[in-house]
């Protein structure tokens, strides 16, 4: 019985010569064979070193590469989303998730309901950003250890507001994502699924990060909005332990301490 299914097994039948495709009295002699010979490769002259697969693997992901898109393969995102020219490989796996405009940007809301961001209280803004960046840091870290957390502050639709969180194992990210998708953050369904960065050096804006970008926030790399490096180092005490560690404290004890600090 054939592993294929249906049908007796191919396998074992007498071959007939006479309908032999390569012609001749059988085997691959004969008649003018598909396979060539040696003479036949020394007319085409030799073969060129990096061809074939090499030189798919060499290009894939960069400009020359004309059937899968650069931007998507080093952001995760596109401005052309469905509509783009090239293939949008989607990882079935990856130590990357991302919750796609999870992140209400204070300037692009005040934008998109004033025409300007010059109303935007950028001290507040930071402090509603520390809270959010706390929480979610938080929430992720309950699933597996996080190596980064990234977060836009592009103004761009296909990266507004989004969430990446790059974690140590697939297996940790892949229970975040279960975890994630389909819930609410602030009213709103979170969208999760893998992400193919797991180099964030290729991703993001180095003029940006420099404080020398001239595309402002509709730049197509990442504008990754941070918090202080202290703070980082505490969060990563408190929560970013792995899985199943004990927590050192608590968001609500972070924010009474914080409050403190301002007083004085």
């Amino acid at each position: 019985m054939s592993r294929y299914g249906g049908g007796d097994d191919f396998r074992g039948r007498p071959r007939d010569r006479s309908r032999d495709r390569y012609g001749g009295g059988g085997g691959y002699g004969g008649g003018r064979s598909g396979f060539r010979g040696d003479r036949d490769r020394g007319r085409r002259g030799p073969e060129q070193p990096g061809g074939g697969a090499e030189h798919l693997a060499r290009i894939h992901g960069t400009e020359e590469d004309r059937v899968n898109c650069p931007f998507y393969f080093k952001i995760g995102a596109c401005r052309h989303g469905d509509r783009c020219s090239r293939l949008h490989n989607k990882p079935v796996f990856s130590q990357t998730i991302l919750i796609s405009h999870m992140y209400q940007n204070p300037v692009s809301q005040a934008i998109a309901q004033q025409g300007d961001a010059n109303s935007v209280d950028q001290r507040k803004v930071d402090e509603e950003f520390e809270d959010f960046y706390e929480e979610i840091f938080e929430e992720l870290c309950k699933y597996g250890k996080v190596e980064e957390l990234n977060i836009c502050d592009n103004l761009g639709d296909h990266l507004v507001g989004n969430v990446y969180a790059k974690y140590e194992d697939e297996e940790d990210a892949a229970a975040a994502q279960k975890a994630l998708y389909g819930r609410f953050y602030a009213g709103r369904p979170l969208v999760c699924e893998f992400s193919p960065v797991t180099d964030f050096r290729e991703a993001r804006c180095r003029q940006f990060d420099e404080g020398t970008c001239t595309r402002g926030g509709y730049c197509n790399f990442m504008h990754i909005k941070t918090v202080s490096r202290s703070m980082q180092r505490e969060l990563e005490r408190l929560y970013n332990r792995g899985k199943g560690s004990k927590r050192a404290g608590s968001r609500s004890r972070r924010k009474d301490e914080r409050a403190e600090h301002k007083e004085k």
